[in-house]
């Protein structure tokens, strides 16, 4: 077992299509980790989980609504009152947190929780396996991340006293930005592992579609990044007044560059090695999509916020200005900042390369 650690998967399915395939995931990580799963589906549906899952797993609710109002009148996410949940209930100091598609190895698992002897928060790289076209369109965004800073995965590496110490974190859109944003404006320090490999199953190409303007949604935690993505489209419908050649060269540039760049962020940090060269190809199209999504989000911020769970929620996440306002100072005394990094033997600094396999 990995020590001094626990998994904690916060779930909210409306239908169990990939039970079957979770059930089989969980059976091996209680060999591994002990597991804590968070549910807050329907009570015929957590009745089937947890007739499904493990007996070793401890399924239980989440003991606030995942659908409670909690950001002025706005919804909050769900999956924040999961992971809250699991980190109230007694357990281990170092904690997994993970959506449901997500695949460790029980290698990444220990490299993760290992670089919690020295940080409050870990955030390493998620890749999807397998690889339909809908998986590469999206991996392209995850490059450009990659190129430009670091991609934000669907799992994280935690400390509980951390999270407690803060009090938790809002139920805004984009809670793992949020999450590391409150430990770090709480004067908690973060690492983040670009070639520590996490495996991570596509959604459906029904749930792909309905995350398009979601996704760009998030661009509202981060102004500067909004400010570039909201010139991309006058920028492209410019492009097409011009005269002559001029029309197609500076297009074709425009493409060129954006697939570079996603070539940059699929060789960093060892990324060739989960990462195809297709999914650099798809940087164009992603950048066509979110050009369009991301007005699409204005419009949706424009009337209160993005939909989600029949509600809507207008916060992608607080700023960081806001959070140290909140939570400054809140971590003096807990244990973890300037801790030094001491290796365990077998276990190597930032690259786990055998976490690759899934």
């Amino acid at each position: 077992m990995v020590p001094d650690a626990e998994y904690i998967l916060p779930l909210r399915w409306t239908e169990d299509s990939g039970l079957a395939e979770l059930a089989g995931y969980l059976r091996q990580l209680v060999g591994w980790i002990p597991v804590t799963v968070v549910d807050g589906s329907d009570p015929d549906l957590f009745d089937r989980h947890r007739a499904t899952f493990p007996a070793a797993v401890r399924h239980i609710r989440p003991d606030t609504p995942p659908d409670s109002i909690a950001l002025h009148g706005q919804a909050s996410n769900g999956k924040v009152a999961g992971v809250m949940t699991g980190v109230r209930t007694p357990g281990a100091p170092f904690l997994v947190v993970a959506d449901d598609d997500v695949r460790y190895t029980r290698e990444a698992l220990a490299a993760v929780v290992h670089h919690l002897e020295s940080a409050h928060v870990v955030r390493p790289q998620n890749y999807f396996t397998p690889l339909p076209w809908h998986a590469r369109w999206d991996t392209a965004r995850t490059l450009l991340n990659r190129a430009w800073s670091a991609d934000y995965p669907g799992t994280l590496g935690v400390r509980r006293d951390a999270l407690l110490a803060t009090g938790g974190y809002a139920g805004v859109l984009f809670e793992n930005l949020e999450l590391i944003r409150t430990i770090k404006a709480a004067g908690g320090s973060e690492r983040t592992l670009a070639d520590l490999f996490v495996a991570r199953r596509p959604p459906t190409v029904r749930h792909f579609l309905r995350q398009r303007v979601r996704q760009a949604y998030d661009g509202f935690a981060q102004p500067r990044r909004l400010a570039a993505e909201l010139a991309l489209f006058p920028a492209a419908a410019a492009a097409l007044f011009l005269p002559g050649k001029g029309r197609a060269t500076t297009l074709c540039g425009l493409a060129v560059a954006i697939t570079t760049a996603a070539e940059i962020g699929r060789r960093r940090h060892n990324g060739t090695a989960v990462f195809p060269a297709s999914a650099a190809w798809f940087a164009p199209l992603w950048a066509l999509e979110r050009a369009t999504c991301v007005w699409l989000a204005l419009g949706f911020r424009s009337r209160g916020g993005v939909p989600y769970a029949g509600s809507r929620i207008r916060t992608a996440a607080h700023s960081e200005a806001e959070l140290r306002r909140r939570h400054g100072g809140r971590l003096q005394g807990v244990p973890g900042r300037g801790v030094p990094d001491k290796r365990v033997p077998g276990t190597p600094g930032t690259t786990r390369m055998d976490a690759v396999q899934a």
